[in-house]
């Protein structure tokens, strides 16, 4: 199998394509449940530039597009907060938590508007063992998409593990560049010689299953992974230490920019060894920026042409990348 044609990573049509048949059709993992542990609470992001957030209500969690219904303005910033009201910032708008439009204040004399017909867009919201998802026009159901994760992280006591930060990284590449990397190994002793002298390369093993890529390496002593690297379509990952785990959401900004929402959470959130853990997995992460963004810079100049992939390590760069032609409808590359 061949890599995918560099079209579909420098294209603008291809990415504004990929946000209508994949990021508006998937669930997208928006963080830990327990930081809407309160009233008023609420988490406010983006998916692939699509506003949404999602709040704590008097009844429970309810998850609106985070766009005014007067002429489209953002309601409440992008990260975490508390209110009991949204207030568009533009001209004064009020809804209230479960999205009702309260009050248009110096409206006029308009005997044919209705508050009624003006209540926020909601989108579909889950939780799964305390992750938090939502999706804009879901095709399946989140169970569905899951797949094979049910199955792999059924013994693991990951609702146990409580938040402890969270980190956005943004760098200069297409976000299928970085996820190719981050589903193979093979560059492991290339980009990040240190993880490489802690992990049993000979024995990596990369497997593709249900929506799923797990990577797996016995880990030698010292290294805070516990051998085993998870990642789940379309766009978001999981990673276990010992005492606890990482997740992350590969978020595309546009065509050749791309976010990564990193959220941490530990069995002991007192253990000073956490920070230690947090910052030495994000330097790890940072190593993989360069070389993404120099194959993006080859991509756009016309010099690449589409080589082969590694039966053995490549397993998951093949795998992403066919559910791409599948659900994008590509003709292959």
């Amino acid at each position: 199998m061949r890599n995918l044609d560099p079209r579909h990573y420098t294209c603008p049509d291809i990415h504004a394509g990929d946000v209508q048949t994949i990021f508006a059709r998937t669930w997208q993992l928006i963080g830990p449940a327990s930081r809407l542990a309160e009233r008023g609470d609420y988490i406010a992001t983006e998916i692939a530039g699509q506003k949404v957030f999602v709040i704590h209500a008097k009844d429970g969690l309810r998850a609106f597009r985070n766009v005014c219904r007067h002429r489209g303005a953002r309601l409440l910033p992008e990260g975490t907060g508390r209110c009991n009201t949204i207030r568009c910032p533009y001209h004064q708008w009020v809804w209230g938590e479960d999205g009702s439009l309260l009050n248009v204040p110096w409206w006029g004399d308009d005997p044919g508007f209705e508050m009624s017909e003006w209540a926020l867009d909601t989108v579909a919201f889950e939780i799964w063992r305390g992750l938090l998802f939502v999706a804009i026009a879901p095709e399946q159901s989140l169970e569905a998409q899951l797949g094979a994760t049910l199955a792999e992280l059924q013994d693991e006591p990951i609702e146990q593990f409580q938040w402890v930060h969270e980190e956005r990284l943004v760098f200069d590449a297409n976000w299928k560049i970085y996820t190719d990397n981050f589903v193979e190994g093979y560059h492991i002793p290339g980009i990040h010689p240190a993880f490489h002298a802690a992990i049993e390369f000979e024995a990596f093993e990369t497997v593709a299953l249900d929506g799923l890529v797990r990577m797996s390496a016995p880990p030698k002593a010292g290294l805070f992974y516990r051998g085993k690297w998870l990642w789940m379509w379309p766009n978001w990952t999981l990673s276990l230490f010992s005492g606890g785990m990482n997740t992350s959401r590969i978020n595309p900004i546009d065509h050749r920019r791309t976010e990564l929402i990193y959220n941490f959470y530990f069995a002991d959130p007192n253990d000073p060894s956490c920070d230690k853990t947090i910052a030495d997995n994000l330097a790890v992460v940072r190593e993989d920026f360069e070389i993404c963004i120099e194959t993006q810079k080859n991509y756009e100049s016309g010099g690449y042409r589409p080589g082969p992939l590694s039966p053995r390590h490549e397993q998951g760069v093949a795998y992403f990348q066919d559910r791409l032609r599948k659900s994008c409808e590509f003709s292959g590359a």
